[in-house]
């Protein structure tokens, strides 16, 4: 690979990059603040008492193995949830028998489809030459 610039020029360049992440480093220990870590007490041994985080919630049985299943409907309900479904199938009866003739006499004129003017091109085009020029 060609540089630019010579061989010699890029390894100072180098080099000085090279101090300036090592002095930024050592300038960040040795500015770091002595004071203490969290969790510590005043005369350097940690606390005893654990921290207590009062949103977190264990996990449930429920959240292991899944919801309980549904109750068991009672005959009532059941009968009731019948009836519902009758009442809808009953209305979805009505609406499209209600639908049907108004849709009847609306049919699609045919028509023919347009000209196929890219495919004629196509046709006509001359065969491509044996050997692709260079």
């Amino acid at each position: 690979m060609q540089w630019t610039m010579p061989q010699g020029v890029l390894r100072v360049v180098a080099g000085l990059i090279g101090l300036v992440a090592l002095a930024s480093f050592a300038m960040g220990i040795i500015k770091a603040p002595s004071g203490r870590l969290p969790g510590e007490r005043a005369d350097g041994q940690s606390a005893a008492v654990p921290l207590q985080a009062t949103e977190a919630i264990p996990l449930s049985q429920e959240r292991i193995e899944g919801p309980p299943p549904p109750p068991e409907l009672t005959d009532e309900e059941k009968e009731k949830l019948e009836a519902d479904k009758k009442a809808k199938a009953e209305a979805a009866a009505k609406l499209a028998a209600a639908d049907a003739p108004a849709a009847a006499p609306a049919t699609p004129a045919v028509t023919a489809p347009p000209a196929d003017k890219v495919g004629e091109i196509l046709e006509k085009a001359p065969p491509p030459p044996e050997e692709p020029p260079h």
